[in-house]
């Protein structure tokens, strides 16, 4: 025991011991309930070999090491984890020691990156329980937070009870701290430890508590649930590169749909994506079946395994506004693209602080949009320099996307279709066919007036293409 206390002494910075900490050092460890990974239906072939040996060095090293977290979840759930975490009672410097390739990342938590070819596994080593050594802020918001602990420790300190399973792929055992098991069996999500503080420890769990109930359609469990409408708030007070990586995982989970809905009903959407109001009660019931359909093609490629941009997705989510906006000042006498470009930059300006979408995506946000009203102009110049575009493809399907929702004439999506699969006579007969119509209705056009003795510089109906 006396050996265990100057252990724990020495993982601690000079007088920063707790009495907290020191009571901890003494508490007897917790025993976890013990199952056998493949009765409970994991299967090997399903992990990768990067965790699996990640987990075998460092056990080789002297260390206990598990697979945790989501990753066991799944693979109690049939689901071949997208991402492998390891923890292990090995500290930060000791895990690096251990691989030839990996490093210390991280300011709030410690953590270590193992890299094997492509995949990284990243390693975190168990953590104590709360004590006074952690760093708050006023809403009491975790900032800094090193202190090692026991692996039960570790456990308690995960969020939800299928989330703090740790798998051992050398011995085939699960080692569950608190019935973890039992709930996944039940489908139920339930926090760890009181939900209220927990969430005050970290608000984001409020919105993974959203996005897993979606993405595995479990239940909330009810004292879980219960105080997040009245916390909602402390989402304001995450930094938004944490917001954005949420809202992502949430969009990239193969049930976007019902995650949005549910975030908007937990009140969780002002602190992260505001416009949900805006789109879930748009008055033309086409700008809803739009979004709709764009979340559902995500969610069917997600399933196929096929990429996902997430410029497309923001694209479609603010199309609506974008539109409107395009609309009413088109219909004031601006032209075309200036009027399309001034909506624009007006949507990002209003929205992006709130959504912190990443610049990256906002600029294939704004090409995608920018591409619309060039899919009819059907001349040969600009079809090929639309066609050669990088976006051209993400473009043409936010295309087929409107066409379907009733957003712009279902003939020029079915145009556009046949003149992709036609060869070159076909193609050249297509464009001769457009030349005696007119562009199809649908987008945001309206012929002006002339004045007397004006001059045309071009075809106001069709607009300028913005490489013209």
């Amino acid at each position: 025991m006396i050996r265990k206390l100057f252990k724990n002494l020495s993982r601690l910075a000079p007088g920063r011991l707790s009495m907290k900490a020191l009571r901890r050092s003494k508490a007897p460890a917790h025993e976890p309930e013990i199952h056998k990974g493949s009765r409970l239906g994991i299967d090997r072939r399903l992990i990768s070999n990067a965790a699996s040996r990640t987990v075998e060095e460092l056990q080789r090293a002297g260390f206990k090491a598990y697979v945790v977290g989501g990753a066991v979840r799944d693979l109690l759930l049939g689901i071949r984890p997208k991402d492998f975490d390891v923890a292990t009672n090995a500290e930060p410097e000791q895990i690096q020691r251990s691989f030839r390739r990996a490093r210390i990342i991280g300011r709030r938590f410690r953590l270590v990156h193992v890299m094997f070819g492509p995949e990284t596994i990243e390693v975190s080593t168990f953590r104590a329980l709360q004590s006074d050594d952690i760093e708050l802020d006023e809403h009491g918001r975790v900032l800094r937070d090193n202190v090692f602990g026991e692996q039960h420790e570790d456990a308690t300190r995960r969020d939800f009870t299928v989330n703090a399973l740790y798998y051992d792929p050398v011995s085939d055992q699960v080692l569950d701290y608190h019935h973890g098991v039992k709930d996944l069996k039940g489908r139920v999500l339930r926090m760890i430890g009181d939900p209220e503080h927990r969430y005050r420890e970290d608000p984001v769990r409020m919105l993974r508590a959203v996005r897993l109930a979606a993405k595995l359609g479990f239940e909330i469990d009810r004292a879980t649930r219960r105080p997040i409408r009245e916390m909602a708030d402390l989402i304001r007070n995450v930094p938004n590169a944490r917001l954005f990586d949420e809202m992502l995982k949430l969009l990239h989970s193969g049930n976007a749909l019902e995650g949005l809905t549910q975030l908007r009903a937990e009140g969780l959407h002002h602190g992260c994506l505001p416009l949900l109001d805006l789109v879930f009660e748009h008055r033309d019931p086409r700008g809803l079946d739009f979004v709709t359909r764009a979340l559902k093609a995500t969610d069917a490629r997600i399933h196929d395994r096929k990429p996902v941009s997430p410029g497309f997705l923001f694209a479609a989510l603010l199309w609506n506004l974008v539109n409107e906006r395009w609309l009413q000042r088109h219909g004031q006498g601006e032209h075309l693209i200036p009027a399309l470009n001034a909506a624009i930059d007006e949507v990002i300006e209003t929205q992006l602080d709130a959504l912190a979408i990443q610049r990256r995506y906002v600029s294939d946000m704004r090409e995608i949009w920018l591409m619309q009203p060039r899919f009819e102009k059907r001349q040969p110049a600009t079809i090929s320099r639309l066609m050669e575009h990088i976006r051209f493809r993400a473009a043409y399907d936010f295309m087929l996307l409107r066409a379907e929702a009733g957003l712009c004439d279902a003939a020029l999506a079915q145009w556009w279709q046949a003149y992709l699969d036609a060869d070159a006579d076909e193609r050249s007969a297509l464009i001769a066919q457009t030349k005696s119509q007119r562009v199809p209705a649908g987008s945001p056009r309206r012929r002006r007036r002339r004045k007397p003795g004006a001059t045309s510089g071009g075809s106001e109906s069709a607009g300028p293409s913005p490489s013209d």
